[in-house]
């Protein structure tokens, strides 16, 4: 989570939402980051969990991330959270809750959905403070 974190920080810098991810291999050997670019590349899907799923299917040249982990500093949203399925990603973890456009456990519950083909492990709240606390000084200061 720290290097999600770090991440986070790094579009905090350039003016976009401090949101940060990593993908971890099977082993738990770091494969792909990513970090939100939406304002910098004026792109609405250049969320941080789709940035580093994009970049870990490309090192592993496989769609199919089967047992790998996404860490995340913010509850994924739903396009993400569809992504995150679509991937056959095996565990997310999550930091921070979001109240208002979560779709891992607070306001839908997307990627548990038993209506879906495959359903991560879900581990929320890992170094939850430290992550909310990134994203109520970039709004504040906004």
């Amino acid at each position: 989570m720290r290097r999600a974190l770090d991440e986070a920080a790094q579009a905090a810098s350039a003016g976009d939402v401090p949101v940060g991810a990593v993908v971890l291999g099977p082993d738990g050997a770091l494969i792909a980051t990513g970090h939100n670019e939406r304002e910098t590349g004026n792109d609405p899907t250049a969320h941080a969990e789709v940035l580093a799923l994009r970049r870990a299917a490309a090192a592993l040249g496989s769609w199919r991330l089967t047992g790998c982990t996404l860490v995340v500093t913010l509850e994924p949203c739903t396009m993400c959270a569809g992504a995150l399925v679509q991937s056959r990603i095996g565990r997310v973890v999550y930091g921070a809750r979001d109240e208002k456009a979560g779709a891992a456990g607070s306001l839908w519950d997307v990627v548990r959905d038993r209506r879906l083909n495959h359903r991560p492990e879900v581990i929320h709240g890992v170094l939850e403070d430290l992550c909310a606390d990134l994203l109520t000084a970039f709004f504040r200061e906004r």
